[in-house]
Order: C-alpha cells, then structure tokens, then sequence
C-alpha cells in the first residue's frame, strides 16, 4: 500500500478477509471490520490492503466503531437480528458423531457447521432475553434474580467456546 494514512470509514479489501470498513486508527495499524471476519487489526505496513474508498485522517470526527457499536446496541434491542460470528477454521466441514451407548444402535452424524449455527442463536436469543428483562417493568430484584440464571447458562454453554474462532464471541459465565 501506497505511504497513506487511511482515515475511519475508508473502505478497502484484505486478500484473506475481503472487504472492509476502517473503524480505528493507530499508530503502526488500522482496525477494520470485515463482513464475514469480524474485526481485525491490519498493520499499515501490509501490503496486500486494497484501498476502495480512501477517506482522509483529517475528516475524522467521530470513531465508526463507536457509532458501530451504537447501532448495535439498538438492533439487538428492537430486532432478532443475529451477527454473522465466523466458526473456527479447524472445524469448518466437520462432523459430530454421536455415538450411543447401545452398540446394536447405529451412530448418528451431524455437520458441526449446522451444530454451530444452533448454538450461536441459543447465544443470540438469550441475548435478546436479556435486553429485554433489562428494559422490562419487573422489579429491580426480580431482573437481578433472572440475570443470574442467565449468567449460569452463558457458564453451562461454555464448552462449547471451541467452536469459536474469535475470543470475543465465547460465551462467559459467573466467574466465580
């Protein structure tokens, strides 16, 4: 890439990632968001960066990832709009076999890209649950109480932050 410093909201396109927005600049790197990756941080050294859209440091006035994150919050809030949240490049194609115990019984596969799919939208729907018994009329006790046993269920389904490809997605229970 050319000695230019990309501004927030400039659009560009990585090799591996695709397409992005730039949503934060530093010192040495950019952090961009990608459709279907998420949100990575490039070096500005890297050369294989494609700028599509160049916007100037100069016009930045307010981060896309704090607006990102603004309209995040209000979609989840008044949508079932999921995220697109990437499965770890070791189990893409894979399959989960179950086997029973009784052996006269034949085992059963199942893709663990579907198997992932599903568990991302349990993540997802307790989300909205929780928005929702946040923003409710319940008495503030009664919301702490059912925050609880939200909290256990993100630390049951913890197992399962294998699947994930990025930290940021697990699931993360009461850490006591």
């Amino acid at each position: 890439m050319e000695n230019i410093t990309l501004g927030i909201g400039s659009r560009v396109k990585h090799p591996e990632f695709g397409k992005g927005v730039v949503i934060q600049v530093y010192a040495d790197a950019y952090e961009i968001t990608f459709i279907d990756y998420g949100t990575k941080t490039i070096l500005k050294t890297f050369a294989g960066l494609e700028v599509l859209d160049y916007v100037g440091s100069e016009l930045d006035l307010v981060s896309f990832e704090k607006v990102e994150r603004v309209f995040t919050k209000l979609l989840r809030r008044i949508t079932d709009i999921q995220e697109t949240v990437p499965i770890g490049s070791r189990w893409r194609g894979g399959m989960m076999v179950l086997e029973p115990g009784d052996k006269s019984l034949k085992s059963k596969e199942i893709p663990i890209d579907g198997f992932f799919h599903k568990i991302v939208m349990v993540r997802d729907r307790l989300r909205v649950m929780e928005q929702r018994i946040n923003s409710s009329k319940l008495e503030e006790d009664e919301k702490v109480n059912l925050q609880q046993y939200i909290t256990r269920i993100y630390g049951s389904l913890t197992t399962f932050n294998i699947l994930f490809a990025e930290k940021d997605d697990y699931f993360v229970g009461d850490s006591k």
